[in-house]
């Protein structure tokens, strides 16, 4: 038996559709079909109940989704010790977070969490946005941390997931700072293009550069120089004075106070987003629910 048959089975439980699953879990539904009745075959029960639609359990189904989250959260756990590595406590609360947040707002963030409510085990588990968020949808995680806005909103429709606003990220261009004391580069560019250090395809942030460059006040002058899927990676290459980012408010916190990195434009050329956590109702342990009414006592719903 595989571990990933539990997964598949879980996200098809969860879901009640084996097209949506299969599309969450990257498979075609004959191949996602395959592995159902592949755990079905090794456990030598029927799962599905195939007499009826939309897509039901049957009774053993019902039971496997029961004991299949704890299987998996029991044979990581042995896997972590197999590996040497002390695993984390009973109630350990897990947030799926893009990377982003998870190396400039998630700490500061968790330090006022751990002022109010305490000083809970958490793990997290950095990826890109759309990793997290199947992470969360799969059962990977208790939370998803992430961003969102109304033109690239995050699609969590069903009303088993809530939301709260953390708050506001803002996403700008940023330079280094040159011997004048004024940017080395600046937008929208005059003469020469500007050098432009982006967003690989595949990242969110390249979905809102965009958004800020089709909005602009300005047509923009930019010579593409530098392409990567991490704000991080982009901050460092400003740093060392090879273009313009745009990079989060929160990841260039200390560059600013140190004058290191300059705005590269004047207003207009920005984008603001919502830093959100969701939840999910089906998942019921007395740390989450304690969590959550903490959280929920000091942040806004979202709609």
């Amino acid at each position: 038996m595989e571990t990933r048959w539990l997964e598949d089975f879980l996200v098809l439980a969860d879901t009640g559709s084996f097209t949506r699953a299969a599309e969450i879990r990257h498979l075609t539904q004959p191949a996602f079909s395959r592995r159902i009745k592949s755990l079905e075959s090794w456990l030598g029960a029927d799962l599905i109940d195939r007499t009826t639609y939309p897509t039901r359990l049957t009774a053993a189904g019902e039971l496997l989704r029961e004991q299949a989250a704890t299987m998996l959260a029991q044979i990581n756990s042995t896997r972590a010790q197999l590996r040497g590595m002390q695993p984390l406590p009973e109630g350990t609360l897990s947030f799926a977070v893009p990377h982003t947040l998870s190396f400039s707002y998630f700490p500061k963030w968790w330090s006022e969490v751990e002022r109010g409510f305490g000083q809970p085990a958490c793990r997290l588990q950095a990826s890109n946005v759309h990793d997290a968020l199947l992470a969360f949808v799969e059962g990977g995680s208790d939370f998803l941390m992430c961003y969102h806005h109304p033109k690239q909103p995050i699609e969590l429709t069903d009303p088993r997931y809530v939301g709260l606003k953390l708050g506001v990220e803002t996403l700008r261009p940023y330079s280094r700072k040159g011997e004048n004391k004024q940017p080395l580069f600046c937008l929208p560019g005059a003469g020469a293009a500007v050098p432009f250090l982006g967003y690989a395809s595949n990242a969110y942030f390249r979905l809102m550069t965009d958004l800020i460059l089709d909005e602009a006040p300005a047509s923009a002058r930019l010579a593409l120089r530098y392409e990567t899927d991490m704000a991080e990676g982009l901050k460092n290459m400003v740093l060392e004075g090879h273009g313009v980012a745009f990079l989060p408010d929160s990841s260039v916190t200390r560059e600013r106070r140190s004058g290191q990195l300059l705005p590269a434009a004047e207003s207009g050329w920005t984008v603001d987003m919502e830093v959100r956590l969701y939840g999910d109702r089906k998942r019921s342990r007395p740390e989450l629910e304690a969590f959550w009414a903490f959280l929920s006592a000091r942040y806004q719903p979202v709609s």
